[in-house]
């Protein structure tokens, strides 16, 4: 115990000195999260709409004044005699709404009143919101002007649970936590590692008595302490800027933070014992943890849409349980009923991380 508490001492020293890895550890996690907390945005917002109203009835202009009270849209000038088409073409909107002369005439005489929409369909994600909104807004105002039948018997009637004022940061944020202190926690154990076979001073733990275990574990603390430091320092800011509360007990949240940045940390120390140069260990990181943990851990995309075999990798992924468990503890609040195996899977790969590492460690050891 004492030569892995004074291995941990020795990486602390080394760390304070070292002004450009300091600047790795504190700024460029504080940076990411700006970045993805405020340039993510998966609910498409401020659409160009054009509008061709032939009607110029009172109850078209309430139509198209209903489109665009829902701030999801932005109107653009345009011309009546120039086609909706021309707009799409050239990208002036995404989508166009035409009102047909005799639409307020035939809803008052009782028949259909015929709009015609248009949407641009290069993003089908967006084109779908588009169409979507549309759609519901256009039912919202049949039945606020009373164009609806009143006597059916099924009523429908939609409420949010968890976040019903659909504030996107409560999503993308805790989403942000489990990359950021993935990332940045394993690439600096990663280069210490590494930085001990490039400057050779790992022959000197070969020649002496400590093991290949003990060397991991006093890398590990270290790098473990460094990183609930990046933790406090994120977590802390995404509380203040984007108004970040705890939903319900985040005793789970606390006790699988330390848990996952020990994984993060083992992680890096395996790629460490894999490669020989730093710029190695920074695109086996960058490759290997940051794509996954961005793309195949429910961050932005659901895991239900990873098409199979594919899909299985997530299954080995901590960032995919850290952001359920981060998750829950901002915006469902289920607490340990929801994330108990969470937390277990996140610790057995941490353990197998660490496994490897030791193994790789030992026998290069005997190798030298």
């Amino acid at each position: 115990m004492k030569r892995i508490l004074s291995q941990c001492s020795k990486e602390l020293s080394q760390f304070r000195r070292d002004r450009l890895t300091l600047a790795l550890a504190f700024l460029l996690p504080v940076a990411t999260l700006f970045i993805f907390g405020f340039a993510i945005r998966l609910e498409a917002k401020n659409i160009p709409l054009v509008i061709q109203d032939y009607d110029r009835s009172q109850l078209s202009q309430r139509y198209t004044q209903k489109l665009f009270a829902t701030n999801q849209f932005v109107f653009v000038p345009w011309s009546v005699d120039t086609s909706v088409e021309v707009a799409l073409d050239r990208s002036i909107a995404k989508a166009g709404v035409i009102i047909p002369p005799n639409f307020s005439r035939h809803i008052t005489a009782g028949k259909v009143g015929d709009v015609q929409i248009l949407v641009d369909g290069t993003d089908s994600n967006n084109a779908r919101v588009i169409k979507n909104s549309i759609k519901a807004t256009t039912n919202d105002f049949l039945q606020a002007e009373g164009l609806t039948p009143t006597d059916s018997s099924v009523t429908t009637r939609s409420r949010l649970w968890f976040n019903p004022g659909r504030q996107e940061s409560l999503y993308i944020v805790p989403g942000v936590y489990a990359v950021v202190l993935w990332i940045f926690p394993s690439l600096l154990a990663a280069i210490a590692m590494v930085r001990e076979k490039e400057r050779q001073t790992i022959l000197q733990v070969y020649a002496s008595s400590m093991s290949s275990t003990e060397l991991i574990l006093g890398k590990g603390f270290a790098y473990l302490i460094i990183s609930l430091g990046i933790a406090i320092l994120v977590m802390g800011l995404g509380a203040i800027v984007f108004g970040l509360r705890f939903a319900g007990d985040p005793t789970p949240l606390l006790v699988a933070t330390p848990i996952y940045l020990w994984a993060s940390v083992m992680f890096g120390l395996m790629l460490g014992t894999r490669t020989n140069n730093q710029n190695a260990a920074v695109q086996g990181v960058s490759l290997v943890g940051f794509l996954t943990s961005l793309l195949l851990s429910g961050f932005i995309y659901p895991l239900s849409n990873i098409p199979f075999p594919l899909s299985l990798l997530p299954n080995i992924i901590p960032a995919r349980y850290f952001i359920e468990i981060t998750r829950d503890a901002y915006v469902r609040g289920t607490g340990w009923v929801g994330v108990w195996f969470a937390e277990i899977a996140i610790l057995a790969i941490g353990m197998f991380f660490f496994n490897v590492a030791r193994r790789v460690l030992s026998r290069m050891q005997l190798s030298d």
